[in-house]
């Protein structure tokens, strides 16, 4: 039996590919992981929820940013890219690095079926690491399905939005996401979700 090893990166190192690399990558700890493309869907929902949130929490204290900037997790020495974030206030960048930030209080990720678990169980626990995070939606593709959870003073609610006709509150951000919105020019086939 031949065994591989695996090689561990720095994180300079890591920071260095980044730079020049066409796509995506995350840091796990001495891990280069490459993240898969999207599909129409994800890139019209990512873009929706991102054009939404900037409309709505214009002339506030929030910021709504979008998947280009990476989001560092000093406790579990992660960099990853969530498909949207918001900050209150000014985004705390992480040391100079003009690329990566620490502070967001909502995160949003589209779920694909090849990173649905790991969004739900891993990310979301690497997530809670960060002080300001507060509330997490998890959207699903292929049905108007949102999951949100939000920090209590006992731990994390999660709270369940179906159909097009409802709306989403954000206690982060102080406003609601209407499904419909989130959805826009989304084509589901039929029956996908029975």
């Amino acid at each position: 039996m031949i065994s591989t090893i695996k090689r561990r990166y720095t994180l300079d190192e890591y920071r260095a590919i980044e730079e020049k690399a066409e796509g995506r990558s995350e840091y796990r700890d001495g891990e280069i992981v490459l993240m898969p493309g999207g599909t129409i869907k994800h890139s019209r929902i990512g873009r929706n929820t991102l054009t939404y949130l900037t409309f709505a929490l214009r002339d506030t204290q929030f910021e709504p940013i979008n998947n280009d900037l990476r989001l560092w997790i000093p406790e579990y020495r992660r960099g990853v890219y969530p498909d949207v974030m918001a900050f209150d206030g000014e985004p705390q960048l992480n040391a100079d690095r003009l690329d990566e930030v620490l502070n967001p209080i909502l995160i949003v990720e589209v779920l694909s079926p090849s990173t649905a678990d790991y969004d739900r169980q891993n990310k979301f626990r690497i997530y809670r690491s960060i002080p300001s995070f507060s509330e997490y939606l998890l959207v699903e593709q292929d049905e108007p399905f949102v999951e949100r959870y939000r920090k209590q003073d006992q731990g994390w609610l999660l709270s369940e939005f179906t159909g097009l006709e409802v709306s989403i509150p954000l206690d982060s951000v102080g406003i609601e996401l209407p499904m419909a919105e989130i959805y826009r020019g989304v084509v589901f086939e039929e029956n996908s979700f029975d």
